[in-house]
């Protein structure tokens, strides 16, 4: 995978190859073999290419004799694969009950006005993506976040602030 490199003025470089399907079949044989394949292939294809293109999923059904309604029924199903690549900090907001109940709700439009874009969006510099999550098992010690992979609880608007201004230094 490729680091994300900084060129300036200009807004960030992606951190992800662009798609390449002779790299993609690469991708596919190297967990064809695996039993239960399907969800490891679609693990090493968005963390190669950041997303997974609607042309792998042919790709994986012919390797793996599957229809490609099921390999599309999978990567919608799950809320972590995504159609185009995230930004370079990804915030996950729990959007769950007991979150909503603790200050949720006014997190996630702190969040929405901070980062300038609306749940499920990525900012126009593609530094940040911003996205929903629906319980991260925290209710105890809501509101809750994840952020890069790193959980956050008792989350509010200070320390969001203070989370995403360190991210953008």
């Amino acid at each position: 995978m490729l680091a994300l490199l900084w060129t300036g003025a200009c807004k960030p470089v992606s951190r992800y190859e662009p798609w390449n399907a002779e790299h993609a079949n690469a991708l596919i044989a190297a967990h064809a073999h695996r039993e239960g394949a399907l969800l490891p292939i679609l693990h090493a294809l968005q963390e190669e290419f950041g997303c997974i293109d609607r042309e792998a999923e042919p790709m994986i059904a012919d390797a793996l004799n599957i229809s490609r309604a099921e390999v599309h029924g999978v990567v919608t199903f799950y809320h972590d694969f995504r159609e185009k690549p995230a930004g370079r900090h990804v915030l996950k907001l729990c959007r769950a009950e007991a979150c909503q109940a603790a200050g949720g709700d006014a997190l996630a439009a702190c969040a929405e006005q901070r980062l300038g874009v609306t749940i499920g969006a990525t900012t126009a510099d593609g530094r940040f993506t911003l996205e929903p999550v629906y319980c991260l098992g925290l209710c105890s010690v809501s509101p809750s976040a994840m952020f890069d992979g790193k959980i956050h609880a008792r989350l509010d608007e200070k320390k969001l602030d203070a989370l995403l201004s360190q991210a953008e230094r």
